[in-house]
């Protein structure tokens, strides 16, 4: 039994295939914690153009019984597809953090399109992070911009770890994982 019914991830349904996807500019929302699927809503009344891969997820509660529940694939992301007055009225439904221009819009389509018939198969799927233990990276934003170091995971975390290298010895601090980029 799901604890929530699960809800439209996109709008409209044939975004990814229509003419709009490949010829409007694409928005990465980041959005306030837990604000994915109330984001949608809100987009969806709005009539603005939008896709948030959600996947199930099945585990047993702690007395044993078979729950599921519908989860993003991407926390935190909604991707939105418009111009500047689209990102205008998302910013401004409340739920919006930070917003990132997609710079590759076609390859974004296309990536969307492939997660989109990989959760249609309904085998269960797992979200792979993008950065790897031993990386090496430099933060692009927050207030460890511009440091570099190797990726490193603890409790689950992604963590960048800055090293003294001729004493092999360092620190390290939790980041999130897109604030690197790969160098």
């Amino acid at each position: 039994m799901p604890i929530l019914n699960r809800e439209a991830d996109i709008y409209p349904e044939n975004l990814l295939d229509s003419e709009v996807a490949t010829c409007q500019p694409w928005w990465a929302m980041y959005t306030l914690s837990r604000h994915e699927k109330k984001l949608m809503r809100q987009l969806t009344k709005l009539n603005l153009p939008f896709y948030a891969p959600i996947i199930e997820r099945r585990y047993r509660s702690p007395n044993g019984r078979k729950r599921v529940s519908y989860e993003p694939l991407f926390g935190n992301y909604v991707f939105v597809c418009g111009d500047e007055l689209t990102r205008y009225k998302t910013v401004s439904t409340g739920s919006v953090s930070r917003v990132m221009p997609v710079p590759q819009p076609l390859e974004l389509v296309t990536d969307l399109r492939q997660i989109r018939s990989l959760i249609a198969t309904d085998s269960p799927l797992s979200p792979e992070s993008r950065l790897e233990p031993g990386q090496r990276v430099r933060i692009r934003s927050g207030s460890f911009a511009g440091y570099e170091g190797v990726i490193v995971r603890r409790d689950k975390e992604v963590r960048l770890q800055v090293n003294v290298r001729f004493m092999e010895q360092g620190v390290s601090v939790v980041i999130e994982d897109f604030q690197a980029d790969p160098i």
